[in-house]
């Protein structure tokens, strides 16, 4: 069973934008919006060269990586044709306008040290 934890209300979160939940001493978590509202959850960090997602553009179910453009899958964390790899997926849970993160998933998902992007 999984225990969630508040994070901010959907509308907190720019439509077609992000926004960061940081986490002690480990890479950040994206949380995303679409323009249907649709809200995921991915480490905040491209699996191409480590570019941050956040601040990427949002389109579709999709992000471009600010670095490279690389296009990463909002629902998979994978990266799309012809490129290759993924970025550790998050489950979200968003009830009466309120975005929820699993809290063991915060806790013990993608701790490797924060690495910057080359």
């Amino acid at each position: 069973m999984s225990n969630w934890k508040s994070i901010c209300r959907v509308d907190d979160i720019p439509v077609l934008g992000a926004r960061r939940v940081a986490r002690h001493q480990a890479t950040d978590v994206a949380i995303f919006r679409n323009a249907e509202d649709k809200v995921f959850a991915l480490l905040d960090r491209c699996p191409h060269k480590g570019g941050p997602l956040s601040q990427g553009i949002v389109f579709g179910e999709s992000v471009a990586c600010p670095l490279h453009n690389w296009t990463i899958g909002l629902a998979d964390g994978c990266a799309k044709s012809p490129d290759e790899g993924c970025t550790t997926k998050f489950k979200v849970k968003v009830e009466a306008g309120v975005v929820h993160l699993d809290i063991d998933e915060l806790n013990q998902l993608a701790l490797d040290p924060v690495c910057t992007a080359a």
